[in-house]
């Protein structure tokens, strides 16, 4: 159901934050009193537009309190740097982790703000040497500078292009090393790993990961689970969002309902053998 006529937000997210954590969560605020399981994740765990994304799904088949720790725009470091999420999340009987691009977080190139990863702050001066002829001044989202230092040089961008893969693979080691809980990660996108996503203007997340990367990262956690949806399930799940006339295109980059109920039944399978 798709609110296109309505002026304000379709969706009362019910802000929340916990601990001392200066990160917004998505509501209802959750006691923290175990057991319970944690997700961590960016926009699609959050669950824009979506009145019931997959951790409440989840929730509500696992007959446990799931806590939704979903940032808009997430990388790893918003997480791995904030105490208070660690500290839910080791304390959980488990922890989701959705697997992000890897474009959202800072690097031997860029640095990114610690909390709304999407925004770049300023480029290293390795960066400014690598690419003399850019202004890095016009940047204020990671997307649209590395689609400019992309279209400026496909040589260059190969370099940083492997320091994102490299950061990604080495940042989740180090966050999942910080949660003292059983970890599940979760790949939820429109393509598989084995045909990653790598189109920075237009790139369906998690940008950039793909399988090596991946299994580098397997052996660290309790289970991989993938739900890869379909054009067709896309389409459908975009019936089911809730959105005002303003938010339409935002919208159409969202997965949509299906894939929530999707992860919800895969995440189900998967940590009832944890549970």
């Amino acid at each position: 159901m798709a609110y296109e006529n309505l002026g304000v937000a379709a969706v009362d997210y019910m802000p929340c934050r916990y601990g001392k954590s200066k990160l917004l969560f998505r509501g209802p605020k959750r006691k923290l009193e175990p057991p319970y399981v944690a997700v961590l994740g960016g926009t699609e765990t959050y669950g824009k537009f979506v009145e019931l994304p997959y951790p409440e799904l989840t929730e509500g088949v696992l007959d446990m309190p799931v806590v939704n720790l979903g940032c808009i725009n997430a990388g790893i470091d918003v997480f791995s740097n904030d105490r208070t999420v660690v500290e839910i999340c080791s304390k959980a009987e488990a922890t989701v982790i959705q697997v992000t691009g890897a474009q959202n977080m800072s690097n031997r190139f860029y640095a990114v703000h610690p909390r709304r990863n999407d925004r770049f702050l300023r480029a290293s001066n390795l960066l400014k040497t690598i690419y003399r002829e850019v202004d890095f001044t016009e940047f204020h989202f990671t997307r649209h500078l590395l689609t400019t230092l992309r279209d400026a040089s496909g040589d260059k961008f190969a370099m940083l292009e492997q320091e994102l893969k490299e950061a990604w693979v080495a940042r989740m080691k180090t966050l999942v090393s910080k949660i003292d809980s059983r970890v599940v990660l979760l790949w939820l996108g429109a393509h598989s790993p084995d045909i990653p996503s790598t189109d920075t203007s237009h790139g369906s997340d998690p940008l950039f990961v793909d399988r090596a990367m991946m299994d580098e990262v397997a052996p660290f956690v309790e289970d991989v689970v993938e739900v890869i949806v379909s054009p067709d399930e896309i389409a459908e799940g975009f019936a089911g969002l809730a959105f005002n006339e303003f938010e339409e295109a935002q919208a159409r980059e969202m997965l949509g309902t299906v894939a929530h109920a999707r992860a919800a039944s895969a995440l189900n399978r998967a940590l009832r053998n944890l549970l």
